[in-house]
Order: structure tokens, then sequence, then C-alpha cells
């Protein structure tokens, strides 16, 4: 990290962090759009003037304010905008539907609620009255204005709670993750330091910025300095055209996008499909050591994948100085500051980018062992150079696409289909998702035959959100199970589809 870098990085608070970019380079821009471009200083200007706005609203420091917008310049000023109040943010993933947004809503104490109207067919201000959301407020292309002379001063402590992230655990409902400015700048200042970027670069946010990755990338863009561009919806080859009029430098995600971008380049061979493109990066998901050789061999560029969870948004990280092997193979390794101790090959983790716990104390209290540590439930070992191999996990979590997804949530929803006996969702691998998501179904006899079809209509039906899906079906006479406590033994289910493709 160069020197500037690090003595931004210093900043208490993300307001501090963007002020003091502002006052360093206010005519650089940051965030590009389509044919829109904002600069620096604009972004700090105009988050003040959002927050004024929000102010006159009844937003003050400490009111708890969710939202669910697409990856928009309009969601990242709203997000500073809470940040210069100091209010609590929570954000939602926009996919999230009624159940999902509803228990986070009821369980965060949300005051205010900011959704984008209708927006890819799906009308969030309508399913915010459903769930009786209090302060519901449209923020896609209007954003509150006011003087911010009316503004109290901006918060000085970075240590406490003012993000609420959530996830999808081993249980069905999502957890409430507990975030400081501090952990979200260490985040982002872990996964600058390991890219060894430069003011020259161009990023870009491929993702939705409700994510945990969305505050680590605009810390990233804060402490060099360079810009990035916005999609709301990323598809190839249509987010092409952005990458290429904007000189993007760096790309990525998750292992998803990494395939995307490869079967776009397999299919313009001998043509580099983004000509300034330099590193592809991300992290989320399991990323298959072939896709690693493939980008580099197939599109001529660098591939760098770590390793990272919304309670720690940046635990190891690939540099591009890491050995071929090392860089296809590991997931990187940790920055200064980040502790991390193997416990009976369970990945454990201090640091100041790990979150404060979750808004359930007993949650919290389970999370952490004595010494302080965080239990990931991610099996792996140390290399003697210090990168970390993952092995497994002991949590029951599907990631797709880089999202969690719980199978008890998808599991206690099928249970109650009258063609179900009994069900395991598994997550089997997959080199364009990281993992897909596997239903194996125990029919009752006599019941009528189960398609899979008729098992998503069902899951939409609840209210499930798409993305948790399954996208395979395989239906059994029994399930494999323990002879002691007859748990279904989903080790044996993974072994026996993980081989097929269907």
């Amino acid at each position: 990290m160069n020197d500037t870098a690090h003595a931004l990085g210093a900043s208490r608070t993300l307001w501090e962090l963007v002020t003091r970019r502002a006052a360093r380079t206010p005519r650089r821009p940051v965030l590009l759009q389509g044919e829109r471009s904002l600069s620096f200083g604009e972004l700090h200007d105009r988050a003040e003037r959002v927050a004024a706005g929000l102010y006159d609203m009844g937003v003050r420091p400490g009111t708890v304010v969710g939202w669910q917008l697409p990856t928009r310049v309009e969601t990242v000023l709203l997000s500073l905008a809470l940040a210069r109040l100091g209010a609590v943010q929570t954000p939602l993933i926009p996919f999230y539907r009624d159940r999902e947004a509803g228990f986070a809503l009821r369980e965060s104490k949300a005051e205010f609620f900011a959704v984008p109207g209708e927006w890819r067919g799906f009308d969030h201000t309508a399913m915010a009255r459903r769930l009786g959301a209090r302060g519901v407020f449209e923020a896609y292309d209007r954003l509150p204005d006011g003087d911010p002379s009316v503004l109290p001063a901006p918060p000085a402590d970075g240590t406490s709670v003012r993000w609420i992230y959530w996830t999808s655990g081993t249980t069905s409902a999502p957890k409430g993750v507990l975030h400081t400015d501090r952990s979200l700048i260490a985040g982002g200042s872990c996964l600058a330091h390991a890219l060894r970027l430069s003011a020259a670069d161009v990023g870009s946010v491929a993702f939705p910025y409700a994510h945990i990755g969305g505050p680590d990338y605009l810390v990233m863009l804060l402490l060099y300095g360079f810009p990035a561009v916005l999609l709301e919806h990323f598809a190839l080859p249509d987010a092409l055209t952005e990458y290429r009029r904007h000189g993007v430098t760096l790309a990525g995600g998750s292992t998803a996008f990494y395939s995307m971008f490869l079967a776009e380049q397999r299919a313009h061979p001998g043509e580099k499909v983004v000509p300034t493109l330099r590193l592809l990066a991300g992290g989320g998901a399991p990323k298959p050591p072939e896709v690693y050789r493939a980008v580099v061999r197939e599109m001529g560029v660098q591939l760098t994948h770590g390793y990272g969870m919304t309670e720690v948004p940046m635990i190891t990280m690939g540099s591009p100085d890491d050995t071929p092997e090392n860089l296809a193979t590991t997931e990187g390794r940790p920055p200064e500051g980040m502790e991390i101790r193997i416990v009976d090959g369970e990945v454990r983790l201090r640091g100041e980018a790990v979150c404060q716990g979750y808004l359930d104390p007993a949650q919290t209290a389970e999370a952490f062992d004595e010494e302080g540590f965080l239990r990931t439930g991610d099996l792996g070992r140390l290399t003697p150079s210090g990168h970390l191999v993952l092995t497994g996990r002991l949590k029951d979590v599907i990631i797709r696409k880089g999202e969690n997804i719980s199978a008890k949530e998808i599991e206690d929803l099928l249970a109650a289909h009258p063609a179900v006996a009994d069900v395991a969702v598994i997550g089997l691998p997959d080199a364009e998702r990281g993992e897909r998501v596997c239903a194996v179904v125990e029919r009752p006899p006599g019941a009528a035959e189960l398609t899979l079809e008729a098992v998503t209509s069902y899951l939409r039906a609840q209210g499930l959100s798409v993305h948790k899906l399954p996208e395979r079906l395989e239906v059994v006479d029994a399930l494999p199970r323990g002879e002691t406590l007859r748990k279904v033994l989903k080790y044996v289910l993974r072994e026996r589809y993980s081989g097929t493709v269907k």
C-alpha cells in the first residue's frame, strides 16, 4: 500500500475517509455509470446534501435505516449520506423478497426503508407496504435533498456498530451481522493492499452494492483514488460496452464472473474481450484450479482469488506477485493484522476486519471462542508460506454465485409438500456458480410424481428468493442415515451426486 493510501486507511470513520480523499483529489472521477461521472469532490458534496435531506425527514445519529437498492450512483450516495449522519444502515440485497426482507426489517427495527419502486419486474414499494415497513421512500433516481448547514457534526467514533448486514447460515432465518466503520475500512484496506493497485486503474462493481463487498470496494477506491464502473445488472456480452468505454483494468466478483468472462473470450478467440483488462479478482465461492489456469491461458490476464464472508469481508487474498501454483490452489495470504488459527481443522479469525457479532447475543456467544477468535465453520490449513487452503465446511450452507444459501430454510419449506416424506438439500460443485442447489427428496408411498418444475413453483409460492431455488432434483426411496441418531448423511449424497451432471 502506498503512503497516501496508508495514511487515508488510518481514518476513524468512513465519512472521514471520504472527506480526506475529496480534499486530495476533488476532480478525479470515482463513480462511472453510463454517461454519468461523479468526482470525489462531488461525491462528498452531494452526499452531504442527501444527508441534510434525510435529516429533514427525521433521520438522526443512531436511526436504523434499511435500504434495498440496485448498484447505482444514487445507492452509493444514500449509503454515504447515512454514514455522514452516523445512522445505522441495514442494506438488503435487491432480490430479497417478503420472507427475507420482512425478517430483516423486523429484527433490525428499521425506522425508514428506501426502495427502488418497481425494478426488474418486481414492485418493491408494494412489498414494503405489505410488510408494514415504516418510513418507506423511493430512492432509485431521486434522493432527499437539503441544506448541509443544518447537519450535526459528523460521527467521530469508528468503532460503534453502524452497519447490519444479513447472511444465511445453518439456520433458516438470516443472521444480522454487526459491523463498524473501522471493520469495513480494514476489510477494504486488505483487498486494496493485496491487489497492488494504483490511481491509474479503473475498477468495476458488477455485483449488488448491498453486498458486504460494496463498502469493501468503495474503501479501495477512496484509498487509491481511482474510479469504478457501476453496473445495475451484469450480463455478458452487454456489459462489455461499458467496460470498453471506460477502459476497465480490474473486473470480477466471484467464480461465476470468471466463468462468464471466459465463455465470452472463447466465443471470440484471438480477440481480447476487454483490451485494457489486466486483472480478474474476487471471492465468495470456491475456485477450481482449472478456472484460474484457463483464465490466464486464454484471456491473457491475471486472476487473484480470495476468501471472505459477511462477518469478515476480507480474510485472505491472492496477490499478482504470488506464484501460479499458489494462485491456482490457495485462497491467498492474510494481510497484516488478520490472525488465522486452525483449531481441529477449523479456520478461526481475529482482527479489526472481524464483525462485532450478531444481532442475536446468543449467536454472538456461539460464534466466538474464549480467546475472541471467530469460528468460521470452514475447514482449512495453512501452507509453510502462509497461504490458506480451504478443504471443506462444517456449516450446512451452500454458496452459489457468492451468496450464502441456508439448506435448512429450503428443507423446512419442502417438508410441508405433500409429495415429500423427507428431504436433504445439498450443494454440488459447479464451475460457473461455485455450487448449485440440489434437493434430494424421499417420497412417501403412493405419492404423485415430483418434478423439478413442481418443486420450484411450490417454493416460489412460499416466497423463497429465486437465487435459492434448487437447480436439480433427485427422488430416492430412502435417504442414507446414520445408525444411531438416524441423521441424514449428507456427505454420502454429495459423493453420490457430485460426479454426475443433469
